[in-house]
């Protein structure tokens, strides 16, 4: 019995948005430096600022980040952060995740969004 041929097999449509393909990590940086670095470090064993250190964001569990104190909506939210769920997010963080303690207003221009998460995409492996 083959379980390789078993495995559940997902449609490219029904596959998550691969956000970062579509985005140029240059210029996402910028949206970075100007948007988000004054609360945000993306580096391997960065410090927590005012929000938490961005390091292994894509697929990690809302609320995660070791020694960072999030809102308890953020820890109960639930879902593993993706690239799709970032684009969603960073629109309106806290329609995304109401009582979030993210006090920012968000990105409304979805090519500045998908440039920032093909920054963010590189920048936190």
């Amino acid at each position: 019995f083959n379980f390789v041929s078993q495995q559940a097999h997902v449609p490219p449509e029904k596959s998550p948005i691969k956000m970062g393909k579509e985005g140029n990590a240059e210029k996402g940086k910028k949206v970075f430096v100007t948007k988000c670095a004054q609360c945000h470090t993306v580096n391997a064993g960065g410090k927590h600022k005012v929000g938490p250190n961005l390091n292994g964001l894509i697929g990690r569990q809302t609320g995660q980040a070791e020694g960072f104190s999030y809102s308890k909506s953020n820890i109960q939210k639930g879902i593993v952060w993706s690239e799709e769920h970032l684009f969603t997010y960073l629109e309106n963080p806290k329609k995304f995740i109401p009582g979030t303690k993210m006090v920012f207003a968000g990105i409304k221009k979805e090519g500045e969004r998908k440039d920032l998460i093909a920054y963010l995409v590189e920048a936190t492996k």
